[in-house]
């Protein structure tokens, strides 16, 4: 790996509430270029640039890159963290995969973001609730057009330091139901990250801020099944039919994303052993009935921007479900403690199996 340090370092942003999320990046970042004929070649750290590609790459007409969203944390002893880098890495390979973008060694490619990672780390925020967002993508960029398997290849890495999801504590989102767009559907790539994925939510998303909704709860189906809200993955906690409690989610369907934190947020569930924990298929229809019954305890959306985003409102069919919020009207007790379990654990905090992982 060849490393290329910049001349004269940026001035970095303070760190305080007022930092906005994807505007001010680090120093460096990674790069590796690919060629079908020689393979990868050599990684380098180089100084944030902007990139130079044909204008026929494939990247730009077809949709033809992908990317992984992950963050790094910095310790009370000031030690830089990773948060399960293995399931980005995982999934940033199965991504490619689907594209036929080329894969790579995971352990090969976590390697060389960690280097990217200590040479930027004064980059990193101390203060609890702010992260380093990491930004792993790939993209095709052979000269040509013609919808096929592209023939060169750019891996990148760029990083930038973020605040607080919610500026002043936990903010409950009122939602709207959607049942005119699809996210997802089978055989398609709602399990992947790629490009494709988030453009089309961008109308839907407008008109439901346009009557006072933050985030799209996507149906699908006649039958109206809950998938997930915006880009994050839903979780809702209630009494079920059967009288029991149960923190319920979508399962991995083929049009599910699969969520980092959504899979964090069910292991911590089933390793506290107070309630069941499911991933199977639930309709809209039985929330609504869970909502006038009196059964729906709470709602939220789990993802790595936010960790855990509690709901207090769903608009469906021209009527707004209230979602319980806790005694503080803010977020319930699962949310509050899922979010507070996953922050001490990604700030070294807390220890849970290999989640954390310290690498400088």
């Amino acid at each position: 790996m060849s490393i290329t340090r910049a001349a004269t370092p940026k001035p970095k942003p303070t760190f305080d509430i007022s930092l906005p999320f994807g505007t001010k990046f680090s120093d460096h970042m990674l790069e590796i270029d690919w060629d079908i004929k020689t393979g990868f070649g050599a990684p380098r750290i180089v100084p944030y640039h902007a990139l130079a590609i044909d204008p026929s790459s494939p990247c730009l007409h077809y949709g033809v890159q992908c990317f992984e969203g992950m963050k790094a944390y910095k310790d009370e002893k000031g030690r830089v963290r990773l948060f399960r880098p293995d399931m980005n890495m995982k999934r940033f390979k199965t991504s490619c995969q689907r594209l036929s973008l080329p894969t790579f060694d995971e352990s090969q490619m976590l390697e060389c973001l960690k280097k990217l990672i200590q040479e930027d780390k004064d980059w990193v925020p101390q203060e609890t609730g702010y992260s380093l967002y990491i930004r792993p993508t790939a993209i095709a960029t052979s000269e040509t057009l013609g919808v096929s398997p592209p023939h060169h290849a750019l891996f990148y890495v760029i990083t930038c330091p973020v605040g607080p999801y919610f500026k002043a504590g936990f903010a409950p989102v009122k939602i709207l139901a959607e049942d005119s767009f699809r996210r997802a559907w089978p055989g398609g790539v709602g399990n992947y990250k790629v490009g494709g994925n988030y453009a089309p939510g961008l109308l839907p998303q407008k008109l439901a801020a346009d009557k006072g909704y933050s985030q799209i709860l996507w149906l699908f189906g006649e039958e109206q099944y809950i998938t997930e809200v915006g880009s994050m993955n839903l979780f809702v906690f209630w009494k079920n039919s059967a009288g029991k409690q149960e923190l319920i989610t979508a399962p991995l369907d083929g049009t599910i994303l699969p969520g980092v934190t959504r899979d964090s947020i069910l292991r911590l569930a089933r390793s506290w052993g107070e309630f069941e924990v499911s991933e199977r298929p639930y309709t809209m229809k039985e929330l609504a009935d869970a909502i006038a019954q009196g059964r729906l305890l709470e709602a939220f959306g789990a993802g790595t921007a936010a960790t855990v985003a509690p709901i207090d409102v769903i608009a469906y069919k021209g009527s707004e479900l209230k979602v319980p919020c806790g005694t503080d009207g803010k977020a319930g007790d699962v949310a509050k403690r899922l979010y507070k379990d996953l922050a001490d654990i990604q700030y070294g905090r807390k220890a849970f199996e290999d989640w954390s992982v310290v690498i400088t």
